[in-house]
């Protein structure tokens, strides 16, 4: 799990792990960018490793970039779930994963990608919205699309009550999402997701 700051996203998956709902996937790694940031805390709550690498330790990115991917080969890890990382990830990181990458999104991609997407929906007076968890590729929110919720705008929404909303179908679709994937189920042709049939 990547993570950079509160990790509500990363609590709903750490809860699904607690609870076994999460298997067959297992979370080995909470790895953070930002020294301090709460996610940290709830990893090893949780009693999972959690690890910081600082973005701003690097000249570039891909010095970063190299540095997590050693954490992560060293760890075995099969598959990244992003649970609030706020670093665009380049083709040379994602080439170690390939369709095993995923993120969610607070809109219904491709509308309203990038930061603030609750209040983009309501700037644009959108009635309907929600989240979406989408493999990622090398562009901002613009990854095939795995699995969506939809969420209503309420006529007294704010940017914060509507994200309140959006981020409680977040904590029920994003694990789900990683628990599929971790199955193998999940098969990914150019912008089309499905699941492999059975057998």
């Amino acid at each position: 799990m990547l993570a950079s700051g509160r990790g509500s996203n990363l609590q709903a998956l750490l809860d699904a792990q607690a609870d076994g709902t999460l298997a067959p996937a297992e979370i080995v790694l909470a790895l953070c960018n930002r020294p301090g940031a709460p996610a940290l805390d709830r990893a090893r709550a949780a009693g999972v490793e959690a690890l910081c690498i600082d973005h701003q330790g690097f000249p570039d990115r891909r010095g970063f970039e190299d540095a997590m991917l050693a954490a992560l080969a060293e760890r075995g890890v099969e598959a990244v779930v992003l649970a609030g990382f706020m670093r665009i990830l380049s083709g040379h990181f994602l080439q170690n994963f390939p369709a095993r990458v995923i993120n969610t999104h607070p809109s219904l991609l491709p509308a309203f990608p990038g930061l603030d997407a609750p209040a983009q929906a309501l700037a644009h007076g959108v009635k309907v919205t929600g989240c979406t968890v989408h493999f990622v590729d090398a562009g901002v929110d613009t990854g095939p699309i795995i699995a969506q919720a939809s969420v209503p705008v309420l006529d007294d929404d704010d940017a914060g009550s509507l994200h309140r909303r959006i981020q409680a179908q977040e904590h029920a679709l994003l694990p789900e999402v990683t628990r599929t994937l971790a199955t193998g189920a999940l098969l990914c042709e150019g912008r089309r997701v499905r699941r492999r049939p059975p057998g």
